[in-house]
């Protein structure tokens, strides 16, 4: 896993945005406040050039239609934190837009109106190890899931259980697909599977409500 430290003393960032005013002006943002960019980009090659650049951590604006931009977030094998910067979309697209993220060991998710303060504030708390939503966005922790309730609608696959004892220690997607022979990309699948049959908005939260139904024992 990408040490989150260096985000404490200023990131090597990558920027990615289909716009090359939003590029520009989030490279502005992030170089005023300490962090270095080491490539603006519109993000049609956006594995290549994680692998190119090594950054610390990723900031996307996903553009007008987020569309193009979650698939393109969807393919790469990374476990890099990553700074997703939205438009007020439809409901139900930044829903997906959480799903997307969620994956990822840690993500921030804000609306384009925040201020520079918020944006560097969500660096910071990706620095610290967490994952951040925009309190805008609350309303999509209720329909991505969250019930109180302790019965789970969906067994987990064999391969599910699995994955969701190597999430328990802790392990990133690259190191579980280390350890079961398998691509980052399909862990992502099965995480995601977890995480929506457990109704689950985080990895931690997963592994909370699999302990409270007995499926995994700390």
């Amino acid at each position: 896993m990408i040490d989150p430290g260096p985000l404490d003393d200023g990131a090597q960032l990558l920027v990615v945005a289909e716009n090359l005013l939003a590029r520009a002006g989030l490279t502005a943002l992030l170089e005023d406040r300490g962090h270095t960019v080491l490539a603006r980009t519109e993000g049609a090659d956006l594995q290549p050039d994680i692998d190119r650049y090594q950054p610390d951590a990723l900031v996307v604006d996903m553009g007008w239609d987020s569309g193009l931009m979650r698939a393109r977030l969807g393919q790469i094998e990374s476990d890099l934190p990553i700074l997703a910067i939205a438009g007020e979309d439809d409901f139900q697209s930044l829903s997906v837009l959480l799903q997307t993220l969620r994956v990822f060991p840690q993500f921030a998710l804000l609306l384009r109106q925040s201020s520079p303060d918020v944006i560097i504030a969500a660096l910071d708390a990706l620095a610290a190890g967490l994952s951040v939503i925009d309190p805008r966005l609350s309303a999509l922790l209720g329909a991505v899931g969250g019930a109180d309730d302790k019965s789970m609608p969906s067994p987990l696959t064999a391969r599910e259980q699995e994955v969701l004892r190597h999430l328990a220690r802790g392990l990133t997607n690259r190191a579980i697909a280390q350890e079961l022979g398998i691509t980052q990309h399909t862990v992502k699948f099965h995480v995601n599977a977890i995480m929506s049959k457990l109704e689950a908005q985080s990895r931690t939260e997963a592994v909370v409500r699999a302990t409270q139904l007995g499926l995994i024992a700390l």
